[in-house]
């Protein structure tokens, strides 16, 4: 009998959840303030009194979700119209979705305790796609149709947005409408339209005809796949007149004016960053082949220092939070970084509150605004060569140099750092094996420049971490066409590497290779993989980024079944005129330019930063723009 069946029988289990029986199973789980919430600035309205419920979902547990500043943002933004409440659900770790099973329990939100499935709207963010397997669980839990055919008038409306949806397709029979792009002013735009097509008592499929007229809204259903005898995609067809062809991106012009919330749940346990975080510019100018977000996130709009002060003055004081996280892509590039960290520094010394950079670029690195942020507490400090040697890291247009890596960890060695964390990728295009061994040779370098200081000079005891990545080449970027490394190959340079290192001061680690190579799978994938998806979670597969879960055998069995050849997918390299399963989606970034990237990336020749001009990647209106 299955979980839904089971469900049917008790009739009891319509409405609200039984607390009674939340509060038994809360006594035999570990950690329960994940399922609790009442968390302070959480927001809890009257359902009854609101037109429209929207569900909110990051599809991992609370403690990775509630990191997750895009959850923050929806969330308050959601909340703060009358007519509208946004509550939020979490993956349920192991503990929980056992008893949940056992006890007939459905999925329900942290704020009301109502069953997900009441709610007019379900949204998932999509930040991973080893993630999509919890997508089917959670729907599963919360007796939801998996597949988007098969659903009511009486369920919710399935949606998703965040990076991974700019390639739908692997999870589209799941999800009855995607929003490309960015998500505030489409959101309440989504909303509203929802809330006049409910007062005039419309069916789903009219609700879906209106919102596939927004812009960035993009519906599955109204689109068929046509694929040639080859396996690769001939057309993608709108079956229906009113839909366009092409999805364009949402994108917000004005951070200044954007909503901000100006108030964050502080979660009653540990989280991934307990802090205030600030987002300081979104987009990127540096153009790095590799990274997607780079791309998809492009042009580059920054808040201004006024609108930063006021916005991490009201967040500290509604949280109490003692570190504020500076974020966007590459925040060493705010173009008024060291004005900005000093005003911060100066508003909130009595508080003794300190200013954080997720990462730092070598070549953007001021120790001037290193100092300044480390006056509180020293950290760490992690950087990103990517690769070993120069040659490969022009490949992939880093801008970044050995010397700059050099200067750098010099100046903070001097200054008191004595822990460094560097990440690099293998199986980057044109990589041979001298490139690999390089990262050891960068690594070995940084110690032996600790080691060159006078003994007095030193501060601390040396430790250098070595972590490298398994390139996936992604959706949007200018490798997008090129073949992964195999999971033998992979293998064999982490070991060639792993083997080279010899020092304690140096610790090395490496990603999975066979996640990696499912996660190219998925993010290349087309509408077919979704059956794939399926049949992994069939076999017991969720938690897949979490690599105590991953069930790598069970996914090889699933496509042994399909006849789905994971190769096809991960390993092929594409011919520039081949239809890709996201060429429908229009990044504001021109295949042109990705196409000219690439082929400079074989001459290992570098385009300059777009802060020193314009370099044609056909972004309109961008503040960037100049001469090429």
């Amino acid at each position: 009998m299955t979980f839904r069946e089971k469900l049917k029988i008790n009739e009891r289990w319509k409405q609200m959840i039984n607390t009674k029986v939340l509060d038994k199973i809360l006594n035999k789980v570990e950690k329960p303030a994940r399922y609790i919430g009442m968390e302070q600035n959480s927001i809890k309205k009257d359902l009854n009194k609101v037109k429209v419920k929207f569900a909110f979902s990051f599809p991992d547990i609370y403690d990775v979700g509630m990191s997750h500043l895009g959850l923050h943002i929806l969330y308050n933004l959601i909340n703060e119209e009358e007519d509208f409440a946004c509550e939020r659900v979490f993956s349920p770790w192991l503990d929980m979705e056992e008893e949940m099973r056992k006890e007939n329990l459905p999925l329900f939100t942290l704020e009301s305790k109502e069953e997900v499935k009441n709610f007019d709207f379900l949204g998932f963010t999509l930040q991973y796609e080893m993630s999509y397997t919890n997508i089917l669980n959670i729907l599963d839990l919360a007796d939801i149709p998996l597949l988007s055919k098969d659903r009511k008038e009486e369920d919710p409306l399935v949606i998703a947005g965040g990076p991974c949806a700019y390639n739908p397709e692997p999870i589209a029979d799941f999800i009855d409408f995607f929003v490309i792009g960015e998500g505030e002013e489409v959101t309440l735009e989504i909303l509203h339209l929802y809330k006049k097509h409910k007062e005039e008592k419309g069916t789903r499929d009219e609700f879906l005809e209106k919102v596939a007229t927004i812009e960035g809204v993009y519906v599955p259903k109204f689109y068929d796949i046509v694929y040639n005898d080859d396996n690769t995609i001939k057309e993608m067809i709108p079956i229906s007149p009113k839909v366009p062809k092409v999805i364009k991106k949402r994108m917000i012009k004005d951070l200044n004016s954007m909503f901000s919330p100006e108030k964050m749940i502080v979660p009653f346990i540990e989280t991934i960053h307990d802090r205030v975080v600030l987002e300081i510019f979104r987009g990127c100018t540096r153009g790095c082949r590799f990274c997607q977000a780079g791309m998809i996130y492009r042009p580059v709009r920054e808040k201004s220092i006024d609108r930063l002060v006021e916005l991490a003055e009201k967040l500290i004081e509604s949280t109490g939070y003692e570190n504020i996280s500076l974020s966007s892509l590459s925040s060493c590039d705010y173009s008024e970084l060291y004005l900005l960290i000093s005003k911060l520094m100066e508003r909130f010394e009595e508080k003794k509150v300190g200013v954080s950079l997720p990462s730092l670029r070598l070549d953007s690195f001021i120790i001037d605004i290193l100092n300044e942020i480390e006056k509180v507490r020293k950290t760490g400090l992690t950087f990103a060569p990517e690769a070993g040697s120069q040659r490969l890291r022009d490949v992939i247009n880093k801008g970044v140099t050995e010397d700059d890596l050099i200067n750098t960890v010099t100046k903070v060695f001097k200054e008191g750092w004595s822990s460094i964390k560097l990440y690099f990728m293998i199986g980057l295009p044109t990589e041979t094996d001298e490139d690999v061994l390089g990262i050891k040779d960068l690594a070995y370098k940084v110690k032996d420049i600790f080691f060159s200081l006078p003994k007095e000079e030193r501060k601390g005891n040396l430790k250098i971490t070595a972590s490298a990545s398994c390139f996936v080449p992604k959706p949007f970027t200018p490798f997008q066409w090129v073949g992964q490394d195999s999971i033998d190959e992979f293998h064999r340079k982490a070991h060639l590497l792993k083997n080279s290192i010899r020092d304690k001061k140096i610790t090395f680690n490496y990603h999975d290779p066979k996640l990696s190579y499912l996660e190219a799978i998925i993010a290349r994938g087309d509408r077919r993989i979704s059956k794939l998806i399926l049949r992994a979670w069939e076999k017991g597969c969720k938690f897949d980024g979490w690599s105590e879960h991953f069930k790598y055998d069970k996914w090889i069995e699933a496509m042994e079944e399909l006849n789905i050849d994971g190769d096809f997918y991960a390993l092929r390299t594409r011919d520039f005129d081949e239809v890709l399963p996201w060429d429908f989606i229009d990044p504001l970034v021109s295949k042109k330019y990705l196409i000219r990237e690439f082929k400079k990336s074989l001459e290992g020749e570098t385009t300059g930063d777009c802060r020193e001009g314009c370099r044609g990647c056909g972004i309109v209106d961008c503040v960037m723009r100049g001469e090429k």
